[in-house]
């Protein structure tokens, strides 16, 4: 596996992106939105599995528009001051942004030789980004993948249940067995929406999987989900992408 830190230029500046890339000869590009606590080895560790899958993953800085922002983890929650700057970057990281970058980070893509169909996953605020980008580049982005994302189902305008008509790709939702970001009710219905616009989808529980589950350093971490996300995904994208 290769890693290089790559500079993209979007409308509000320069973001940094780490561009993960295997040996070989990669079978499509993912993009891996991130969760609240940004760019950092978690991160880098599960871009390699994707890698290691044959996939060439793109994983974007997307709190880059506040350039003095320090490095965080997630033990960042326990300090107050910490915790109010990293949901204060997320509030104004709107969905609309990343939506716009998203077209950027997809150029860069092309740019290094990755062309064709895309897939996207997202963990905890990037899972709302991943199913709005799938409704955002429905022609580009063929399977888009949501673990533990909230809010993806609710009445604000930009909630990704509301792009469901414009999605042309696989999606899958893999959703924590107690979340409140998403609670049943909007899983019902994101279920239905999805149904209704004829989307081929999955929207799976994992029971037991508290929000996080996926992310190595996370205080909720669980190996056994983790895993059972892994093949998920990766039968997902294999499916989309590779076949």
């Amino acid at each position: 596996m290769t890693k290089r830190m790559i500079k993209i230029q979007t409308a509000d500046g320069t973001c940094r992106a780490g561009l993960f890339t295997p040996n070989g000869e990669a079978k499509a590009a993912v993009i891996l939105y991130m969760d609240i606590f940004g760019l950092r080895p978690a991160l880098d560790e599960m871009a390699g599995r994707l890698v290691a899958a044959g996939y060439a993953v793109l994983v974007p800085d997307l709190f880059y528009r506040f350039a003095d922002k320090p490095e965080f983890d997630t033990k960042a929650f326990a300090d107050d001051d910490k915790k109010a700057q990293l949901f204060g970057m997320m509030r104004e990281t709107t969905q609309a942004k990343t939506i716009a970058d998203t077209g950027a980070f997809l150029d860069a893509l092309s740019a290094e030789g990755f062309s064709g169909p895309a897939g996207v996953t997202g963990y905890c605020m990037g899972g709302a980004r991943a199913l709005n980008a799938a409704g955002a580049y429905p022609d580009r982005i063929a399977a888009a993948a949501s673990f533990h994302g909230g809010n993806l189902a609710t009445d604000a305008e930009d909630s990704p249940h509301r792009r469901a008509t414009d999605m042309k790709g696989r999606i899958y939702v893999g959703a924590a067995g107690v979340d409140g970001s998403f609670p049943p009710e909007q899983a019902g219905l994101l279920e239905r929406t999805l149904r209704e616009a004829e989307v081929d989808h999955v929207i799976e529980n994992y029971v037991g999987m508290k929000h996080g589950w996926c992310v190595p350093d996370h205080s909720v971490f669980d190996a056994a989900g983790a895993e059972r996300h892994w093949k998920r995904l990766i039968m997902l994208l294999d499916e989309t992408l590779a076949a």
